[in-house]
């Protein structure tokens, strides 16, 4: 009998949770884990995620899991709740393009919870987070319409990262916890009725958005758990007449997307890491404007600057042209791209540009805001033929000299063709960690995270992460 895909994608997971992930990897998703807890910990003081530890240290339940920024250890689904929120709230989680989901964010906090909760290895972490992610692309890209370019859950209002999450999450959860192929399954039929998320915060404000990526870690966790007591979940939960693609998406889904060469070829090494924490439709322009820096182009020799990117893009990076050129806060100031682009050619933070780039009080500095009146957004064919595959932007000054400068940055940096290395990436780490703890503390964290493919347990990391804000 032909297998179901949830049948399928349950088969991997239990191969892999037996036989282990080449180290490759292994290597890949411990790049993976530094970023998020480096995000993790630069988040612990945002609104959001002290309201969700607040509410979570009032569940009773086996203190078991450590969240971050609490001061004792948490049920694991509660751990799951508080990391998920914090990876995710300040938008610098990675991201898996065309589908733009933030995987990494939902499966990596129910991974590392249960983990702790049952003394697994590092390696053991790194495989089943490596899964859980690939289960979620491979759920975003079956409900990607390449007609459209557009992923038919956004356009639904549908936020895809915490609905696929919930059950790559599930199965992250359920190869730690030691469930075989059909309790997989189930796990992955119980979270499918789990998932949730819609993005109208997008539009009109609110800050639930943030929480979206702890609940999917949540559920998953806790479909794991209900799995693993007996409870079951529809084989054919993913493809049948009343399952996930048709409930979420409707007609317009590549079923087929799910299982095409799984276990052969990996989503998860694709996912891009943010180098800036700001919309990363500006990212391309930030690398074009940093390459004229670079190249000696003076911000006060310059006249006018004109940043072609996909036409998709513009209404979000580039209108209203005197919102976008003079941003009311730090908040918004992160989705324009005159302000992003002025900010790197004055010499920004961090890799690029860095939190204190997207201050309130650096929205209002007239530098800046003198040359982001001089940046104007545009559609750009070229970029748009490469959207949402990349997110591409071709920059070009113009000087006082008379002369034009014109920088092309057709792949995003910190994608498979354009890297952040280890150092780069521990970089940011330290950067986003210091914000909230010392130096000494953040590199016993790093170390550990990077060590976890050789660590006969997660104890060294998730005790130093309890030591951390301390």
């Amino acid at each position: 009998m032909t297998r179901t895909p949830a049948q399928q994608l349950a088969a991997l997971a239990a191969r892999v949770a037996r036989t282990g992930l080449p180290d490759e990897l292994r290597v890949d998703m411990a790049g993976r884990v530094v970023d998020l807890i480096g995000n993790s910990l630069a988040a612990v003081s945002e609104e959001p995620a002290r309201i969700v530890s607040t509410v979570a240290g009032t569940w009773a339940g086996a203190p078991v899991a450590t969240a971050i920024g609490m001061r004792t250890r948490v049920p694991a689904p509660s751990a799951a709740l508080v990391n998920g929120t914090l990876a995710h709230s300040l938008d610098f989680d990675d991201t898996h393009l065309p589908s733009v989901l933030h995987p990494s964010a939902a499966v990596i906090p129910a991974a590392l919870a249960v983990a702790e909760e049952v003394g697994a290895s590092g390696s053991a972490l790194l495989d089943a987070a490596t899964v859980g992610v690939e289960v979620t692309c491979r759920l975003g890209m079956a409900g990607y319409d390449p007609v459209a370019r557009n992923s038919v859950f956004f356009d639904r209002g549908q936020h895809a990262t915490s609905i696929c999450g919930a059950v790559g999450a599930a199965v992250a959860a359920g190869m730690l916890r030691g469930l075989d192929e059909a309790e997989l399954t189930s796990a992955i039929g119980i979270a499918c009725s789990m998932g949730s998320g819609v993005i109208e915060a997008n539009r009109t404000g609110g800050t639930v958005k943030r929480v979206h990526c702890g609940w999917a870690a949540h559920s998953g966790v806790i479909a794991a758990e209900l799995a693993r007591h007996g409870l079951t979940g529809p084989p054919t939960v993913l493809e049948g007449r009343f399952g996930f693609l048709q409930a979420f998406c409707g007609d317009r889904v590549d079923v087929g997307r799910i299982t095409d060469d799984l276990g052969k070829r990996w989503e998860t090494p694709g996912v891009f890491f943010k180098p800036y924490p700001c919309n990363h439709f500006t990212h391309a322009g930030i690398d074009a404007a940093r390459r004229l820096r670079a190249a000696g182009v003076e911000p006060q020799s310059i006249v006018a600057l004109t940043l072609g990117v996909p036409a998709p893009v513009v209404h979000t990076i580039g209108e209203p042209h005197a919102e976008k050129a003079q941003p009311e806060s730090g908040y918004h100031s992160a989705f324009s791209g005159p302000f992003t682009v002025a900010s790197a050619l004055l010499g920004g933070g961090g890799l690029g540009v860095f939190h204190e780039d997207f201050t309130d009080k650096a929205a209002l500095e007239p530098e800046r805001l003198t040359l982001a009146a001089k940046v104007r957004v545009v559609s750009d064919p070229r970029c748009t033929a490469l959207f949402p595959l990349r997110f591409p932007a071709i920059l070009t000054a113009e000087l006082t000299d008379g002369t034009c400068r014109t920088v092309e940055v057709l792949t995003n940096r910190g994608g498979p063709d354009n890297p952040l290395s280890p150092d780069e990436l521990t970089t940011k780490f330290m950067l986003n960690s210091t914000i909230n703890t010392t130096r000494e503390k953040a590199e016993r964290i790093v170390e550990s995270a990077w060590a976890l493919r050789t660590a006969p347990r997660v104890d060294t990391l998730v005790d130093s992460l309890v030591d951390a804000l301390r």
